[in-house]
C-alpha cells in the first residue's frame, strides 16, 4: 500500500466513523424517558393545545426516522437545526462556544506540554536521581487526580484571591479599555487552565519519560556519548527529537477531547463554552444543541487523529515504508 491509499483508506474510515457517531447521538437522545416539550410545557394549566403546537414546532410528531433523515439533510448543507431552548440557530451558538473554549484549551494543552516535556527530558536523562523520583511521583499523583475534584481544591484555596467563576467581571457597566477587558478574561481563565494543565501534565511527563530511556539506550545515542558530544546536544537533539513520535497520538487525544468540551471544568467554573452549554442542554432536552456539541468533539477526536497520522509519517520516514 503506498502513502496515497493509505491517507484515503483513513479518510474513509475518519467519515465512517463520523456517520456512525451522528446516528448514534442522534437517536441516543431519543430513546429516553421524556423530551423537551414536556420540559418546556411545565407551566401552571398548560393546555394539550400548547404541547401540540410545541410538539408540531420542533418536528417532534414526525417519527424517528423522518427526523433523522431531515436531520441528515440540514447538516448536509451545513445547518444543525433550531435550539429548542435559545430559539436560536444552534450552529451560531456553538461557534460562540466554541471561541471561548478553544483559547482555554490552547493555553492549559501548551502549559502542559511544555512543563510535561521539560520534566519528562530531565528525569530521563537524571535517572534514578532525586529529581527523577520527585518528577515522577508527582507526574503521577498528578495524572491520577480527577479534574473536578482538582478544581474543587484549587477554587476553595483561590476564590477569594483569583475570580472563581464566568469569563469576565459582570458587574462592570460601562465598556472597558481592549487591553483592561483582555487583562480580566486572563485573570478568569488562571484556574480553569491550571486545572487542564496539571491533569494533562503528569501524563505527558510519564510518556516523554519513558520514550527518551528507551531512545537513550539506542546504539546512536551511545556513539555519540563516546565522541564526546555535549549532553545538551545529545538530549536535545537526538535524543528528544525521536521521543516525541508517541506525543504526537497523546496530544491528539487530548485536544480533540478537550475541544469537544471539558465539560467538568467548564460547569465547575462556570465557564461559558461548549461543555457548558453541553450541560445545560442536557437539562432542557435541547437534542439539536446536544446533537451539535457531540458533532463537534466526534469531528475533533477523528480530525485530530488523522493529522497525527500525518504527522507520524512526516516525523518517521518508516512508516511511509
Amino acid at each position: 500500500m503506498n502513502r496515497t491509499e493509505h491517507l484515503l483508506k483513513r479518510a474513509a474510515f475518519a467519515l465512517t466513523t463520523i456517520f456512525v457517531a451522528v446516528t448514534t447521538n442522534f437517536f441516543l437522545f431519543r430513546v429516553l424517558p421524556g423530551d423537551a416539550v414536556t420540559n418546556m410545557a411545565r407551566v401552571p394549566h398548560a393546555s394539550p393545545q400548547l404541547k401540540h403546537a410545541l410538539t408540531a414546532e420542533f418536528g417532534l410528531d414526525k417519527s424517528k426516522w423522518e427526523q433523522y433523515l431531515i436531520y441528515l439533510r440540514n447538516l448536509c448543507h451545513g445547518d444543525m437545526g433550531i435550539s429548542f431552548a435559545h430559539r436560536q440557530p444552534v450552529r451560531e451558538l456553538l461557534v460562540v462556544d466554541l471561541m471561548n473554549t478553544v483559547p482555554l484549551v490552547l493555553a492549559g494543552t501548551v502549559a502542559a506540554i511544555v512543563a510535561g516535556v521539560l520534566a519528562g527530558v530531565i528525569s530521563a536523562w537524571r535517572r534514578a536521581s532525586p529529581a527523577d523520583h520527585l518528577s515522577t511521583n508527582l507526574a503521577i499523583f498528578a495524572y491520577a487526580l480527577p479534574s473536578q475534584w482538582l478544581g474543587l481544591v484549587l477554587l476553595i484555596l483561590f476564590a477569594g484571591v483569583l475570580p472563581s467563576g464566568g469569563m469576565m467581571n459582570e458587574f462592570l457597566f460601562e465598556p472597558a479599555p481592549f487591553w483592561q477587558h483582555l487583562g480580566d478574561i486572563g485573570t478568569h481563565a488562571i484556574l480553569p487552565v491550571v486545572t487542564l494543565m496539571l491533569t494533562a501534565y503528569g501524563g505527558y511527563t510519564l510518556v516523554v519519560r519513558s520514550s527518551m530511556l528507551e531512545i537513550l539506550g539506542e546504539d546512536y545515542v551511545l556513539t555519540a556519548r563516546a565522541k564526546g558530544m555535549p549532553a545538551r546536544r545529545i538530549v536535545w537533539r537526538h535524543a528528544a527529537r525521536n521521543a516525541m513520535l508517541p506525543m504526537v497520538t497523546l496530544i491528539a487525544l487530548d485536544l480533540g477531547y478537550i475541544v469537544g468540551g471539558a465539560v467538568l471544568i467548564e460547569v465547575l467554573f462556570s465557564w461559558p463554552g461548549i461543555g457548558l452549554a453541553m450541560y445545560t442542554a442536557i437539562s432542557q432536552r435541547d437534542y439539536p444543541m446536544l446533537q451539535g456539541g457531540f458533532l463537534i468533539l466526534t469531528v475533533s477526536v477523528v480530525l485530530l487523529n488523522f493529522l497525527a497520522d500525518l504527522v507520524y509519517a512526516r516525523l518517521d520516514p518508516r512508516i511511509q515504508r
